[in-house]
């Protein structure tokens, strides 16, 4: 059994965030319980876990720290506040950005999911193959059916990994059209309030269609 610390972080608050750290993915309170049990032999509760996660934040915060424990795609998942945003962006590297083509039609395919590659272009007016295609390969997008139209084109839709990437528990987490258009059109607020809404590489200019 992991000890308890001097500064009463409990022992299952310890083994969240540490099983946090190490994470490629949120995890889910049943998920960080099933853990615990496996290695420990003991399984908390939901509840248990949802007070240690809570127990890690107000430590985080009353210690100034720039991590927090975020509910996004089902689970929870350890990451930066978005203060620090703007100096982590300057970090990444350039090829890990979305493009405006791929955000617009990422947008496109979140909000009309599921929907097909000719309702896609007609959307934007032009050919959408290699935004799809690149969507795929970032895993933002997938495969969902097949529509009942002449032809029955293929339809898309967002995966886990959107919500993932994006910060957001659920689709219904997105915002509001309006809110998002805007975003799209005007390159100061998608700097200063995009990064806010989510963990998102936003700021490079679209390089191509």
């Amino acid at each position: 059994m992991l000890p308890h610390s001097k500064n009463g972080v409990s022992s299952l608050a310890q083994g969240i965030e540490a099983l946090l750290f190490v994470a490629d993915a949120p995890l889910s309170a049943e998920e960080l319980a099933a853990l615990w049990e496996r290695a420990y032999g003991t399984r908390p509760t939901s509840r248990e876990v949802e007070e240690a996660v809570a127990s890690l934040n107000r430590t985080y915060e009353e210690t100034g720290r720039v991590f927090r424990i975020y509910q996004w795609g089902g689970g929870y998942c350890l990451a930066t506040v978005p203060a620090v945003s703007p100096l982590l962006q300057c970090y990444k590297q350039p090829e890990s950005k979305l493009t405006q083509t791929l955000l617009e039609t990422l947008a496109i395919i979140a909000y009309r999911q599921p929907i097909t590659k000719p309702e896609i272009d007609h959307i934007r007016g032009v050919n959408s193959d290699y935004a799809i295609r690149r969507l795929q390969e970032l895993e933002l997008i997938e495969i969902k059916g097949r529509s009942d139209t002449i032809g029955r084109p293929l339809l898309y839709g967002t995966t886990q990994r959107f919500l993932e990437y994006f910060g957001l528990n659920s689709l219904k987490d997105l915002p509001e059209l309006p809110q998002l258009q805007q975003l799209l059109e005007n390159p100061e607020i998608q700097r200063e309030h995009l990064r806010l809404l989510y963990p998102l590489e936003s700021e490079e200019k679209d390089s191509a269609s």
